[in-house]
């Protein structure tokens, strides 16, 4: 549940709407709900959309590959709603079952490996150094 009402884009200050906008646009539908919760400060719906655009873009990781890292990224963090809307856009990309349980297991690896080494108090080999 949100902490904070989710604007539509009358309520929104007209910072906010224009970012909006711009969602809509670039995405071709409706801006989600993280985005209008983000209206109510429209310098950080500002910012946080411009790193997205930024970020997510295609580059030298491909497009599918940024949704999986956010993925495995979120579920660390433990951020249900990011799980799901960067698992719907993998999946728009072209995630299959078979990638999305390859995925998971690769995080549930990690995560018990990690657990793992951080209780062991393992450093690093210098071979793994820069």
């Amino acid at each position: 549940m949100a902490t904070v009402r989710l604007l539509s884009d009358e309520e929104a200050p007209p910072e906010a709407r224009a970012t909006l906008d711009a969602i809509r646009q670039a995405r071709g539908a409706e801006p989600n709900a993280f985005w209008r919760a983000l209206a109510h400060d429209p310098a950080t719906l500002r910012e946080t959309w411009e790193a997205v655009e930024r970020v997510m873009a295609p580059g030298a990781l491909d497009p599918l590959v940024k949704e999986l890292v956010y993925v495995a990224v979120s579920t660390a963090n433990g951020c249900a709603y990011c799980v799901h809307s960067h698992t719907a856009a993998a999946r728009a990309k072209g995630m299959t079952p078979a990638m999305h349980a390859e995925l998971l297991a690769v995080i549930a690896l990690a995560s018990r490996t990690n657990a793992l080494a951080t209780a062991l108090g393992v450093e690093p080999d210098e071979r793994f150094r820069m």
